[in-house]
């Protein structure tokens, strides 16, 4: 077990290194050393789909540690993105020839569901936001297309009102990127910085852009929570998060004519393949935005 215990360490700090968010460091290692416990094997190498597959099928029934019940379908999704994400790791540094994880396609939990917003509901969303501070989070989300973990970690020195720009400074893997801001957002975000930020009491960290009552960083959970508030007071029924916020302005973006690859450096995804899967609604309804 030496082998597994000294990859799993290895795969925790090469997370950490590359910019993975707090959360997936302790989440993805733990997800994968889950399956390499089921595996009861020490040999990476040894491997094969029909153990992931085996896993997958384990963990549909698998129990929850500290109350009664199974693992959520996002849940299960997470395990197969860590598993995923490790062996490709596994690969890249030599330790395995042949990656099980490759080709392996896992139905996803909730994918079917997943559909953008219609412009008409995200005007629902900003005329019921509030306060001017929930209205920049719809901005972060929607106008920007940050990810959560994006907009839980941003700065004050991250946003520049005169040039009009947003800076991620570490955006998942590491990657960073500029976002413009129209000029109506850039206004926005002025307004909720000279009326609320610069006057913040007490904050415990003085850099961040977005803080709770508390005077404290607004933790994506926290983000989350306010989006799903903000739907409920606009009475849209469906469910809706930061993360579909941001899928519904890369379909808008999309059916206004932006290329394919404007469109994948505005989100900030490594490869087109990721963000081919924002593209994939129904044409009809692209057509109709």
């Amino acid at each position: 077990m030496h082998q597994i215990q000294l990859a799993l360490s290895q795969f925790k700090s090469y997370l950490q290194a590359v910019g993975y968010s707090t959360t997936s460091v302790y989440m993805l290692p733990y997800c994968t050393g889950e399956f390499l416990s089921f595996t009861g094997g020490s040999d990476l190498a040894a491997i094969t789909v029909t153990d992931l597959l085996a896993f997958y099928d384990h963990l549909q029934v698998r129990p929850l540690v500290r109350r009664e019940g199974t693992l959520s379908g996002a849940m299960i999704d997470h395990y197969g993105y860590g598993l995923r994400v490790f062996f490709n790791w596994l690969q890249s540094t030599g330790q395995i020839d042949m990656n099980p994880a490759s080709g392996l396609r896992l139905p996803r939990w909730g994918s079917a569901e997943r559909q953008p917003l219609n412009p008409a509901q995200i005007g629902l969303l900003f005329d019921h936001a509030g306060n001017l501070r929930n209205r920049v989070i719809l901005h972060l989300f929607y106008s920007c297309g940050l990810r959560r973990s994006e907009a839980e970690a941003l700065n004050i020195a991250d946003v520049s009102f005169t040039q009009r720009l947003l800076y991620v400074r570490s955006g998942k893997g590491a990657r960073r990127r500029v976002v413009p801001l129209p000029a109506s957002v850039a206004a926005c975000l002025e307004r909720y910085y000279l009326a609320e930020r610069q006057h913040a009491p007490g904050a415990s960290d003085p850099d961040c852009w977005l803080l709770n009552r508390v005077g404290q960083r607004l933790r994506g959970g926290r983000l989350n929570e306010v989006v799903g508030a903000i739907a409920a007071r606009a009475k849209i029924a469906e469910p809706v998060t930061a993360h579909r916020l941001r899928h519904s302005i890369a379909t808008h973006l999309l059916g206004r004519g932006m290329d394919m690859e404007q469109v994948r450096v505005f989100l900030g995804h490594r490869c087109l393949e990721t963000t081919q899967r924002y593209a994939k609604t129904d044409e009809a309804k692209i057509l109709a935005l």
